[in-house]
């Protein structure tokens, strides 16, 4: 007798609060404070999603894609600058992809597989130390400022693996957790180098296109503009980027990195999410084992007390994820006003969207919003008692 077929992994469907366990009434909660930061300023405008045991149960959108009088609204479907959920969305599943295979090893030293950084200060970094920002590199540098733009992007690429290569560490590896671009746009050159094949594309084949996310990608294109909420006025640039990335560093870069870059919704981010808490599987694709997520998604514990994950970050004190998310929870946020939390306790996946940087990213009001949504989301879980993390 043959073996029964593997089971389909939970895929999103929508559904009233209470068929999840929710309050409506308390979830309605979350909702106001996005709705109250909107009308304070705190943002133009944003979507929270909230989903827990496959089912969506708010999306939510609210205010209007700028300041302006006639700007357009704020819908479900509107693409924010994902920012720094790049970093998790696709770096880090391109690292689990790589070490599940064997391709790559995360004891493995940047010099090993970059072979421009021997002797390099940061050359000694596993991609261990890289995916937990424990190798010591400061936290970013302005690189685009000695490139301009319009530069090659391969170029553009060896120019900065030279700089990283002559950057000295802020302290040295393993001493304290520093977040870090630099040792991530390490990691895509490793990747890019690994698979002979560009950034953009690897990240469409392997990630985007498996799990049908269809709205999110690198260069949106210019039909797209309307739908795209604009960020930060650039002096750099001379423009307000719209449907450019916000990122400068990776904007030198053709608008392609491995640390920003993606644009995105709130429901793509979410699928992206719900097969990480599926362990790797969205409905019958898998794009990682469950055992590497896992691995991927629990604290390096190589710095003493760093929140820090391979990739991903976990609730410290305290955390955007607010008081609630369980400590085993993992999650990312984006300098441009974006989050992704999931707690597999309970089941929950909460991603906030919005262009707080716009029009200056002096607003860091955001800061105050993102715990109280999260709290406000896991008070109102109803079918089971929550407690302090």
């Amino acid at each position: 007798m043959s073996a029964d077929p593997p089971q389909a992994a939970a895929v999103l469907r929508t559904a009233p609060p209470n068929a999840a366990g929710f309050d409506p009434v308390r979830l309605e909660r979350a909702a106001d404070l996005l709705e109250e930061a909107v009308t304070a300023g705190v943002t133009p405008g944003g979507v929270l999603l909230v989903a827990r045991r496959g089912t969506i149960v708010l999306e939510q959108a609210a205010g209007h894609l700028t300041y302006e009088d006639d700007a357009p609204a704020v819908t479900p479907s509107t693409i924010y600058d994902l920012a720094s959920l790049t970093k998790v969305i696709a770096t880090t599943t391109l690292m689990m992809r790589r070490v599940e295979s064997g391709a790559l090893a995360l004891d493995g030293t940047a010099a090993s597989y970059l072979p421009e950084l021997q002797g390099s200060p940061v050359g000694g970094a596993t991609l261990r130390d890289l995916l937990a920002h424990s190798g010591g590199l400061p936290c970013c540098t302005e690189l685009f400022r000695e490139l301009g733009e319009g530069l090659d992007r391969d170029e553009t690429r060896a120019r900065y693996l030279e700089h990283i290569a002559a950057t000295k560490l802020e302290v040295g590896p393993r001493e304290k957790s520093i977040y870090s671009d630099l040792g991530v746009l390490m990691l895509g050159e490793i990747l890019e180098r690994e698979s002979g094949r560009g950034f953009a594309e690897l990240v469409q084949d392997e990630i985007l296109d498996p799990l049908g996310l269809a709205d999110t990608g690198y260069l949106p294109a210019d039909s797209l503009r309307q739908r795209i909420a604009p960020t930060e006025f650039d002096a750099w640039r001379g423009r307000l980027p719209h449907g450019e990335v916000h990122d400068e560093n990776t904007h030198a870069l053709g608008g392609i990195a491995p640390h920003a870059g993606l644009f995105g919704t709130a429901r793509d981010v979410a699928v992206f999410a719900q097969a990480m808490l599926n362990g790797g599987a969205y409905g019958e694709r898998r794009i990682v084992d469950t055992d590497t997520v896992a691995l991927f998604t629990r604290r390096a514990q190589l710095v003493p007390d760093s929140s820090r994950a391979l990739g991903w970050d976990t609730p410290s004190d305290p955390s955007s994820a607010g008081r609630y998310f369980a400590a085993r929870s993992f999650g990312h946020t984006g300098f441009t006003g974006t989050s992704l939390w999931i707690d597999p306790e309970l089941e929950l996946i909460v991603v906030l969207l919005t262009n707080r940087v716009h029009p200056t990213r002096e607003n860091i009001a955001i800061r105050r919003l993102r715990p109280a949504i999260h709290d406000a989301v896991v008070l109102a879980i109803d079918d089971t008692t929550v407690e302090l993390r």
